[in-house]
């Protein structure tokens, strides 16, 4: 016993942690940033992509958000059957998992291709999720260690999310787009010998029982009912109905289900508390809007104006900064005026920094710098304290479950906002542009799928073709990105309003 350990008996009386716990942190830190990297590094990878594979403008959105709808489809499946054959063995499972596959999507020479490979990569992603939080719990049995560790584990994950457009524009820059992928496969290689060495194997001993058939409900439900969110406004409208209509029943069908199970693949009785639905959806509509501008502004700088891809990633840069910057501020704002509040008022200065770039022309940057500054300040506090109160909502015995609906909320949010802005971006940009002379017909279906594309049609033109079509492709976008960030100011809004609402009472102090 130490002399601290004597002095002060709250101390021997804490459990003591594994021996290698923080180096075990270390490598699931290193894994969770891989894993939030690969969430945002393809965005600036996109024009290249876009000239190389030739993807129609609905193959582009599923390549950029399968990756995400992957991970929040598997998740919760994935952490059932990591307690029961084993998190260390689930873990260096996803790390083999998501190193073949980052190699599969960097050498891809179809659309189709790399979708498949993304989505193989959100497979690994989801099995590195699902047992990240319950080897930190089971290494730090200390709560005042565990929640330095959670913090630490939570701060990877959205650090890589946010500085995943600068290292994929320099990666494109002095390589190719392939290079945003094959960068994975050294740092797996080393995580997954240090997983094997550090990680201790553990599992539940009384594990719930796997309910497959609610698994495969809940993924083919999502599945269908994105795939027919994005056909919207692309041609047969009866297919997309139907798809549609069937993802919805067998989304229904999962909750119906879920409901009824003595032990649910999800937990739907947390859904009870008020504050947990609305924190829920305050997170999932936020990191929705915020992942959508990434990918969205992005496109929008080197496509529209012209900067390169390291340029265009360091433009990105105070909006990551701010996000980290907001995160940290979080607690001390909610301290002084409540969870409510600092949620509210946050949700309402992201969409009306979201307003603001809905009109934005490139000039001054001052503007554009100013806007990302307070986008992603708001958005650092409604994510932090979103996700405080889905933990606080919840039980202790319940808190490992109130967490695998936390980062479902974030994955599900990342997937859903760029699917059905990007739908509307789509087929605002096909309704405004106007026929462009001195085209072939295979060359004006192609200008139509998508800015990139038309970039890529511009370029094998003569100069004055090429002009005019660039001209009319760049100022369909631009009226499509203004569309897509009023609707998702609008989105904000009413975020705000029902947390103004509904986050009342609690057992939070200020709250």
């Amino acid at each position: 016993m130490t002399l601290d350990e004597t002095a002060d008996p709250r101390a021997a009386a804490r459990p003591r942690g594994h021996p290698r716990r923080w180096a075990t942190l270390a490598v699931l830190c290193t894994s969770l940033l891989l894993v939030g990297i690969d969430l945002t590094v393809l965005h600036v990878a996109v024009p290249g992509i876009t000239r190389h594979l030739m993807p129609e403008a609905a193959e582009l959105l599923w390549i950029v958000d399968v990756y995400s709808l992957t991970v929040a489809a598997l998740l919760v499946t994935f952490g059932t059957l990591g307690d029961r054959l084993g998190r260390k063995r689930m873990l260096s499972a996803g790390f083999a998992v998501f190193g073949t596959a980052s190699a599969a999507a960097a050498f891809s020479g179809t659309a189709a291709q790399l979708i498949g490979a993304r989505m193989l990569l959100g497979v690994g992603a989801a099995m590195i999720m699902a047992s990240t939080v319950a080897v930190i719990r089971s290494v730090f049995p200390d709560a005042r260690e565990r929640a330095v560790a959670i913090g630490l584990w939570t701060a990877a994950h959205s650090v890589g999310a946010t500085i995943g457009p600068l290292v994929g524009g320099a990666l494109v820059e002095r390589w190719w787009w392939g290079a945003v992928f094959l960068v994975n496969v050294p740092v797996v290689a080393v995580v997954l010998v240090a997983g094997h060495r550090l990680i201790p194997e553990s599992r539940d001993p009384a594990p719930r029982r796997w309910d497959a058939q609610g698994a495969v409900l809940s993924i083919a439900g999502l599945a269908l009912a994105v795939y027919a969110l994005k056909r919207l406004g692309g041609d047969g409208a009866v297919v997309t109905a139907v798809l549609g209509t069937a993802g919805i029943a067998l989304l229904a069908a999962f909750v119906v289900r879920q409901r009824r199970a003595s032990q649910p693949l999800l937990d739907l009785s947390l859904f009870a508390d008020r504050r947990f639905r609305v924190a829920t959806l305050g997170v999932l509509g936020c990191f929705g809007c915020y992942t959508a501008l990434l990918f969205f502004l992005t496109q929008w700088l080197q496509l529209v104006a012209g900067h390169s891809p390291v340029s265009a990633g360091l433009m990105l840069a105070p909006l990551a900064a701010a996000n980290a910057a907001g995160a940290v501020a979080a607690p001390w704002l909610a301290g002084r005026t409540g969870h409510r509040v600092a949620v509210t008022a946050s949700l309402a200065v992201f969409a009306a920094a979201l307003a603001v770039l809905a009109g934005y022309t490139g000039a001054p940057v001052a503007v554009l710098v100013a806007v990302l500054v307070v986008s992603g300040a708001g958005a650092g506090v409604v994510m932090t304290l979103g996700a405080d109160i889905i933990m606080s909502a919840a039980r202790p015995e319940r808190a490992g479950e109130a967490a695998a609906i936390q980062e479902t909320s974030f994955e599900l949010g990342a997937g859903l906002g760029i699917a059905v802005l990007g739908t509307a971006l789509a087929a605002t940009y096909r309704a405004v542009l106007p026929a462009v002379p001195g085209l072939r017909p295979e060359e004006g279906a192609a200008a139509r799928e998508s800015l990139g594309a038309a970039t890529a049609v511009a370029a094998r033109l003569d100069h004055a073709n090429a002009a005019v079509l660039l001209r009319a492709t760049r100022n369909a976008f631009d009226q499509g990105f203004t569309v897509v960030m009023g609707i998702a100011a609008a989105v904000l809004v009413a975020t705000a309003v029902l947390s103004a609402v509904l986050l009342r009472g609690g057992a939070r102090r200020g709250a």
